[in-house]
């Protein structure tokens, strides 16, 4: 295989039905700092419990990893004990919960490969060559740290109990963080398959 195809798009469509619940799950942020204050944590909570369901149980044109099932259920268990408890926080700790999780899911890959991305590479392109496993492992170490970081912001918006900053952030301030990683990774990755050099 050329070293230059590592990393391509795929040619299937796109699920709507996955589409559509990972755009309500990236909502779910905004929804609950406005739905905090006049609906409660409960009706968010079952909301963001219902999507994670769903996104798990419907079927999907593509095959996610099971380490990021894992992470939903994980999310969904975390979210379901503290709600027990304080729902409200609950509510709010859901940003939290999936940085954790993913970082958690994402470093496990690294310990044992195959890492994360290259998973997620091989779901278009399964005869991956050793190029793109080291890039996608240089990537999946990126991703890690984003996740880290991703988190520490999320629960200090959690401390400080404010529910604007707290949606600024985890409703549209994160996700242009990683849209801007997502963006940079896809520049670096054409100079890399471009350059036809060592990953």
């Amino acid at each position: 295989m050329s070293s230059t195809r590592f990393m391509s798009f795929s040619d299937k469509r796109p699920d709507p039905w996955a589409t559509a619940l990972t755009v309500a799950m990236l909502l779910i942020p905004m929804a609950t700092a406005i739905g905090l204050r006049w609906i409660g944590p409960w009706p968010i909570i079952v909301v963001l419990v219902g999507c994670i369901a769903a996104r798990i149980l419907l079927p999907r044109a593509v095959p996610v990893p099971l380490a990021m099932t894992i992470c939903l259920i994980a999310v969904a268990t975390a979210v379901l004990l503290v709600g027990a408890v304080a729902p409200d926080l609950a509510a709010r700790l859901y940003p939290v919960f999936m940085s954790v999780t993913m970082l958690i899911a994402f470093a496990l890959t690294l310990v044992r490969p195959p890492s994360m991305i290259e998973r997620f590479a091989r779901i278009v392109e399964p005869d991956l060559d050793d190029r793109g496993v080291r890039y996608t492992r240089k990537v999946t170490y990126v991703w890690v740290g984003f996740f880290a970081l991703n988190g520490l912001i999320a629960l200090w918006t959690v401390q400080q109990g404010d529910l604007f900053y707290w949606g600024l952030y985890n409703g549209l301030v994160s996700y242009l963080l990683a849209g801007l990683l997502f963006a940079v990774e896809f520049v670096v990755r054409q100079r890399v398959r471009a350059r036809g050099g060592p990953a």
